[in-house]
């Protein structure tokens, strides 16, 4: 496995884990401090999928 490979795999698990975090405080925690986390954490998932989005130019070509 590639280094970039393992890299794309952790930063899926941490879009993952903040889409996850955000639905358990949205059905759990009905106040407004609880709402601010919710959106903090999609917030930072959004963040993440841009930031997997630039991976595309990291994959090195195959030597010709």
């Amino acid at each position: 496995m590639k280094l970039i490979t393992a890299h794309r795999i952790l930063i899926g698990a941490g879009i993952a884990f903040f889409v996850f975090y955000a639905a358990i405080i949205l059905a759990r925690d009905h106040t407004t401090l609880g709402l601010v986390q919710a959106v903090g954490s999609l917030a930072v998932a959004v963040g993440r999928v841009l930031y997997y989005r630039t991976l595309k130019g990291w994959v090195s070509r195959p030597p010709s």
